[in-house]
Formats: structure tokens, sequence, C-alpha cells
């Protein structure tokens, strides 16, 4: 195996597509338009990195019926992606996104998700332990669920990097903030969805986006990635900081998953023995070409290439 992918929160995720979403009415959605796949941040990284043909394991925890549904459908995802979950009595989360490309909209609900005791996160900790010996990357993505320490993904790298291994985060604020306290990963990638925080602090001008890049860089990190706006994003090494922009406009109704994609491609492009830099101009390219394929469904290669020419790379730092 190449990658261990680590979703401490999965979900069984729900997507609709309508056209023209209207609260307070019915909404009839046809049922080509209505999917019921595996998610969870880390879950979507570990599906689409077996779709690029990486082997992949992912661990976390699941339970209940819920939980089984979602094991059962990851079955189903292919050879090169194997599970190895702690089960857990608490019912694992379902989240819920409605797409509507008529008014250019995305609306998510998710559910809180269970509650993990010591004695479950004990044996997931043991159960990293021996999954990161067999692997290269490793990718820590998502929230966390109750119960887990916000500084859980610190304590998973402190074990990768016992080892040698490189270590990849997409996360918000919280998370990285008391995370950092313990260890720093090698690509950080700041999941600014729903937050424009970062250790804690409002973040309005670029130059202070900048600056926070290049903060990351100094205590540890080899690749920064902040996203500004949802309009572009700065991405700094210990060379420099670089602002990537897309030549064309983007439909906001088609960003889901695109921050998985970009991890997921950062990683192949890191498997492919791609510099910093270029990782990170690959994962954007994945993430741009990805606006292009409604719901979750990550780009072709191909596509990625194309895209390359199509986003402009400008030196800030």
């Amino acid at each position: 195996m190449k990658v261990l992918a680590v979703c401490l929160n999965p979900a069984l995720d729900r997507e609709f597509v309508i056209n023209g979403f209207t609260l307070n009415k019915l909404n009839i959605v046809p049922n080509e338009l209505n999917r019921m796949t595996p998610g969870g941040k880390g879950v979507n990284v570990a599906v689409i990195l077996s779709k690029y043909n990486i082997p992949t394991i992912l661990t976390g925890f699941v339970g209940g019926y819920v939980g089984n549904v979602l094991v059962s459908e990851l079955r189903k995802v292919g050879p090169l992606l194997t599970t190895s979950f702690v089960h857990i009595r608490d019912e694992t989360r379902e989240n819920i996104a409605i797409e509507d490309t008529l008014n250019h909209t995305l609306t998510e609900i998710n559910s809180e998700g269970p509650f993990i005791t010591n004695e479950a996160y004990e044996l997931f900790l043991k159960r990293f332990e021996v999954l990161v010996q067999k692997v290269k990357v490793v990718v820590i993505s998502g929230s966390v669920p109750r119960g887990v320490p916000l500084s859980a993904y610190g304590e998973l790298t402190n074990i990768a990097k016992k080892y040698g291994k490189m270590v990849f985060w997409e996360a918000r604020d919280e998370i990285i903030t008391e995370s950092i306290k313990i260890a720093f990963p090698d690509v950080l990638k700041y999941d600014m969805r729903r937050s424009e925080k970062i250790l804690g602090t409002y973040l309005e001008r670029e130059e202070e986006y900048i600056n926070a890049a290049k903060e990351f860089i100094k205590r540890g990190a080899k690749l920064v990635i902040l996203s500004y706006k949802t309009i572009f994003d700065f991405v700094a090494t210990a060379e420099g900081v670089w602002k990537f922009s897309p030549k064309f406009e983007i439909d906001h109704s088609f960003l889901l998953g695109s921050g998985d994609t970009f991890v997921s491609a950062m990683i192949l492009s890191h498997l492919e023995g791609r510099c910093c830099l270029d990782m990170a101009r690959y994962g954007y390219a994945a993430a741009v070409a990805k606006t292009k394929y409604l719901g979750k469904e990550p780009p072709k290669r191909e596509d990625i290439e194309k895209t390359l020419e199509a986003i402009l790379v400008e030196r800030v730092e």
C-alpha cells in the first residue's frame, strides 16, 4: 500500500441536484440526480486516490446501521481501496448536500455524528501505528468527532513521523490550532469553507493570508495552501509565496469535493516525484477541473493536464 487515509468522522453522503431549490415547498428529485456515497473528507480522498490507481488503506471510526452501509459501499469502490475501521456503538453520521445549478448554490446539512470513547480512541491509535508502517504517505482530513481531542492530528503525525512518513492535513482552524502544538505536517491545507479564521483570528486582507502562510512554513510545514474567499489560493513553500487563480469563472454549485480532489492530486503528484510547488499546481488544476463535474466525481487525468494551462500562477513574495 502507498497511502494511509485517516477519516476520524466519516459519513454517508446524500447528494441531491435540484434546479431551483425552494424552501418551504416539496422539491422532487429525479433518481439520476439523487446519489448516496461514502463520505467524510478522508473517505473522499481515499476513494479518489483509488480511482487514480493509488493503493490506499482507509481507517477511522464507524458504527451502527449507517456505518455498515458505509463500509458496504466502500467495498464496491474496487480492490485498490481497503478499510481498517474501529467499530463503535454510536451511529455514523449522515450528510446531505443540495446542489442548485440554476441558482448556483450549494446547501449542506450535516448530522452531529458519534461520540468516541477513550477506549475506542486508544484502540484506534494502536491500529494507526500498525498501519502507518505499511505505507509511504499519510493523509489526515476532515472533522474530529466528539470525544476525540482536537489535537488528534498532531498525535497521529507524531506517530507517522517516527516512521519517516510524509504527512498531509486538511482541516478547519480549531483542529489545526490545537494539533500544531504537538506536531506539524509536511503539507497543510486549510479547510476554509465555513470560516476564514486562521489560528483563531479572522483574516481579511491578502497580506494577512500571505503572512500566515509564511509563518506556517517557518514553523515546520513544507507546503501550505490557504484559500482566499474561494476566489483564489495562496501557496507557500520555503522558496516563496504564490497566488493561484483560474483563468475562467467557476460555478460554485460544482464545488462539492473540490478540496478533496486538491489533496488527492497533490498526493498523486508527490508519489510521481514532483516538488512542493508543482504538487500544489497539480492539485489546484485538479480542483479547478473538478468544477466541471457534478457531484463528487473526480476529474480524469487528461482534464487535469489540460487545466494546468488554464490557471494563473503569480509570485507574490
